[in-house]
C-alpha cells in the first residue's frame, strides 16, 4: 500500500484550521490510507527540502496542507528526489495559488468517487485519490547555479521585496488567530506599496535574452499557472514543456499598477510566451527573487536564467 505524507507547518498562519480540519480527523477521513507526516521546521527552505526528500519513497502520495509556501517545499521535496512520487494539494494559505491551479480547494476535489465495493472501518465507503495528471515547473538559475522549481510563477524585484511583510511576527500573529487571509494580505501589500514604491530602484538596468536593454522595472515575472497571488489570471502552461509567460513591469507609478491588475483581473496578466528568459544585468546586481511566497536575497549576481524543460511533477487535479 502506498504512504500518504500529510505536510503542514505548524508556525503558519492558518494552521489552526489545518489542524481543525485534518489533522484532528485524519484517521477517519484516510481510514484506509498508510498515513505518516512531515512537520515542516524554523530550518529555512532548503533544509526542508532536503530532509522531506530523504523520506520519501516510490509510490507515496504527498498532501500539502498549507499555503503556496508548503506546497512549493514539498513539490520541490519531490522534483529533487527523482522518485515516484504524487503531489496533491489543499488551501490552507494567503493566496493558494497551486490549488486553484490544479482545481483542489476542499478534500472532495481528491476523490474520485465513493468506492461502494468496500468499506472502511467506519462502516462507510472510502474515497480513493484521483489518478495524477502532469505539472511542468519552471526551473530558476542565478548565475548558472540550479535556485529552486516554481510550479506557478516567480518574480524578482519589488513583488520579491514585499513578500517579506508576511513573515514579520506581527502579521503572522495576527493570521494565527484563524482570521481570514485574503483581505489582510492585500491590505498590507498596499500599505508597503505606497510606502516602498519610490525609495529605490528595485531592477538595475538588464537586457532579455540579449536583446534591448530594460531600464527603470520594478518587477521581471514569469507565469505559467492559473493565476498569481490569487487575483492575477494566468492559464494552462503549467500543462505544457517549455513554454510559458513572462514580461518586466514597471509598477512604481500608480496608474501603470492600476492598469496591470484591471488587465490582470479582468482578462490575464500581460506579458509574452516564451521557452526561457535569460537576465542579464550591466552591473553585478543585489536582487530579491521569490517563488510562491518563499523568497531570497541574492549580491553581486550577473544573471538568472527561467526556463522550463520536460521534467514533469505528477499532480492530482479536481478536473
Amino acid at each position: 500500500m502506498s504512504r500518504l505524507i500529510l505536510v503542514y507547518n505548524p508556525n503558519s498562519s492558518n494552521y489552526c484550521r489545518v489542524k481543525k480540519n485534518i489533522l484532528d480527523q485524519k484517521t477517519k477521513l484516510f481510514a484506509e490510507k498508510n498515513l505518516t507526516d512531515y512537520t515542516i521546521k524554523k530550518i529555512g527552505f532548503e533544509n526542508n527540502v532536503k530532509n522531506l526528500q530523504k523520506e520519501l519513497k516510490n509510490g507515496d502520495i504527498c498532501l500539502s496542507l498549507g499555503g503556496d509556501a508548503t506546497a512549493a517545499i514539498t513539490a520541490n521535496a519531490i522534483m529533487s528526489s527523482q522518485k515516484d512520487v504524487t503531489l496533491a494539494v489543499l488551501p490552507y494559505g494567503n493566496f493558494n495559488d497551486l490549488a486553484r491551479t490544479l482545481g483542489t480547494m476542499k478534500l472532495e476535489d481528491l476523490n474520485v468517487h465513493k468506492r461502494t465495493s468496500a468499506t472502511n472501518r467506519e462502516g462507510t465507503a472510502s474515497k480513493p485519490f484521483k489518478s495524477a495528471s502532469r505539472l511542468y515547473p519552471l526551473e530558476i538559475y542565478v548565475d548558472g547555479k540550479f535556485w529552486r522549481y516554481a510550479t506557478c510563477y516567480v518574480t524578482i524585484g519589488m513583488t520579491a521585496e514585499a513578500v517579506e511583510l508576511f513573515d514579520e511576527p506581527k502579521f503572522r500573529k495576527y493570521m494565527q488567530k484563524g482570521h481570514k487571509s485574503s483581505w489582510r494580505s492585500y491590505l498590507e501589500l498596499a500599505k508597503w506599496y505606497f510606502k516602498n514604491r519610490r525609495k529605490k530602484v528595485f531592477l538595475p538596468e538588464f537586457t532579455i535574452n540579449k536583446n534591448s536593454t530594460v531600464k527603470k522595472a520594478s518587477d521581471y515575472a514569469a507565469l505559467s499557472g492559473k493565476s498569481m497571488c490569487r487575483v492575477m489570471k494566468g492559464g494552462d502552461d503549467w500543462k505544457k514543456p517549455y513554454i510559458f509567460r513572462s514580461a518586466a513591469l514597471k509598477t512604481i507609478s500608480f496608474p501603470r499598477l492600476f492598469i496591470l491588475m484591471a488587465k490582470s483581473i479582468l482578462h490575464r496578466t500581460p506579458g509574452s510566451d516564451t521557452k526561457g528568459d535569460l537576465l542579464e544585468f550591466k552591473e553585478p546586481a543585489t536582487v530579491e527573487l521569490q517563488a510562491e511566497g518563499e523568497y531570497q536575497t541574492f549580491k553581486n549576481i550577473k544573471k538568472i536564467k527561467v526556463k522550463k524543460g520536460n521534467q514533469c511533477l505528477k499532480v492530482i487535479t479536481k478536473n
